[in-house]
């Protein structure tokens, strides 16, 4: 069931069942989710309709009056309500590309193409713009392709991203993101590589297979458990905290990556909460400039926590 812009509803209240289960759905949302029986997984799903109908205007209102276009999905993991606004409509995928990349990265090392823990030396032609701290580290220093990940991912370093991807090859990680049923999700060019980028060969990626994505490493069905779990990890570890995780409360843990480049600003993450785990993606490509489109991100995912506060 799911949520649209310019709202189709699928909720039809039910007193009865929720005079019945609400009091054992509150209790579970603070300290049990997982034992929810069909009933109650429907209550909880109907009070965060509720909490959709309470939290709507302002975000409908947010995107309507937005100076760009957004593609927005959002996944309670409970109970599988949605909201969905442009979520096929592919956008340039700026650095949300590393999400996937870092995933074919972990298969190539269970594929035996890559050994994860040794060492690479950083050559001043490696050092490309944009984010990230390689491009100013010393030339002749080693990193493990293992901190090479981590860099790419947590700090969105380009030039870790850029190593990884020569050292894969596009062949390869364009296999791994169709095994992984990315279908409109591609890398063609490398990052910051803008002569190619004008030439009309662009990174793209779309809301929806972004958390199609997400919930497979949830579920540990990124391949297996072993590849999923340590891209949960390195996700957690993300250190670009200003769009999703900017308004929420303290504590709350969002395993997520960001975008940035010229007209285009993203976040996509799995936020983890007392009340229920849930995924948030939104692309952003703006007319107002990366300040407007990363508040915008961060009020977004500000209002879509007060759903899921049930």
């Amino acid at each position: 069931m799911s949520v649209r812009l310019l709202s189709k509803k699928y909720f039809f209240p039910f007193l009865m069942a929720w005079l019945f289960f609400s009091w054992s759905i509150v209790l579970a949302a603070n300290y049990n989710l997982k034992n929810l029986t069909p009933e109650e997984k429907q209550v909880l799903f109907n009070l965060r309709e509720e909490r959709w109908e309470a939290n709507s205007r302002n975000i409908l209102k947010r995107i309507s009056t937005f100076r760009g276009e957004a593609g927005i999905t959002v996944k309670d993991l409970k109970t599988g309500w949605t909201f969905l606004h442009n979520e096929d409509q592919p956008f340039p995928a700026a650095s949300l590309v590393k999400i996937p990349v870092m995933v074919a990265c972990f298969k190539a090392a269970q594929d035996g193409l890559i050994d994860l823990e040794a060492g690479y030396v950083l050559q001043r032609k490696d050092k490309t713009g944009g984010s990230g701290l390689l491009r100013r580290m010393r030339s002749g220093r080693v990193f493990t392709f293992r901190e090479l990940v981590d860099y790419m991912v947590t700090e969105s370093d380009n030039t870790a991203a850029n190593i990884l991807i020569d050292k894969l090859g596009f062949d390869y990680i364009n296999r791994v993101f169709r095994e992984i049923g990315l279908k409109k999700t591609v890398l063609n060019r490398k990052m910051i590589d803008f002569n190619a980028r004008d030439q009309g060969m662009e990174n793209y990626t779309t809301a929806a297979e972004i958390t199609s994505l997400l919930e497979k490493i949830y579920y540990g069905q990124c391949f297996n458990q072993e590849i999923s779990q340590k891209c949960l990890e390195v996700l957690k570890r993300q250190k670009i905290n200003d769009r999703l995780p900017r308004y929420l409360p303290k504590g709350v843990i969002v395993a997520h990556k960001t975008g940035l480049e010229k007209e285009v600003c993203h976040d996509a993450g799995i936020v983890f909460t007392p009340y229920g785990d849930y995924i948030i993606t939104v692309l952003v490509h703006t007319w107002g400039g990366p300040t407007t489109a990363k508040n915008f991100i961060a009020r977004l995912s500000s209002y879509f926590y007060q759903v899921f506060k049930t």
